[in-house]
């Protein structure tokens, strides 16, 4: 009896007024760059400008590695949290991804919204441009502002 009434109080939460509830999810085809979602957020190596292409792409390697979520950063500048990237069984630190970190590239997928935050389900890399953002040039591959000051 217990385990029937948990599970209808489950069921009537997405009823609740001002319950989260994620949508349904719509098909989509998204053009960017897989980025390093902690140093595009955070901002603890810099801007925008100097988390992406190749003056980020190592860090964007460990950090996946590591298991900071990665990211799809739009051509738009809407950023997608990937969550999986077809039968990969492995999305963060996976080969797939270590392979193509800092890669421009196009994805057939699901995406899914809530709370304000984009998800996408990546069903097919359909092209990759390769890292096309060349700002090494610009920042160096460790920029400086990246290093920190001695104490």
């Amino acid at each position: 009896m217990r385990g029937f009434i948990r599970a209808l109080a489950m069921a009537a939460i997405p009823l609740l007024p001002g319950a989260a509830r994620a949508d349904e999810g719509q098909r989509v085809t998204v053009t960017g760059e897989f980025i390093d979602t902690w140093c595009y957020f955070s901002g603890v190596m810099g801007g925008t400008d100097a988390v992406v292409g190749s003056a980020h792409h190592t860090c964007a390697m460990w950090c996946s590695a590591g298991g900071v979520p990665v990211g799809l950063l739009a051509e738009d500048g809407t950023v997608y949290m990937v969550l999986k990237v077809g039968e990969e069984a492995a999305t963060n630190g996976g080969q797939l991804l270590l392979s193509m970190a800092s890669d421009t590239i196009t994805a057939d997928g699901m995406l899914y919204t809530r709370d304000g935050l984009n998800y996408i389900v990546v069903t097919e890399i359909v092209s990759n441009a390769g890292i096309t953002r060349l700002n090494h040039e610009d920042y160096g591959v460790v920029p400086d502002f990246a290093v920190p000051e001695p104490e």
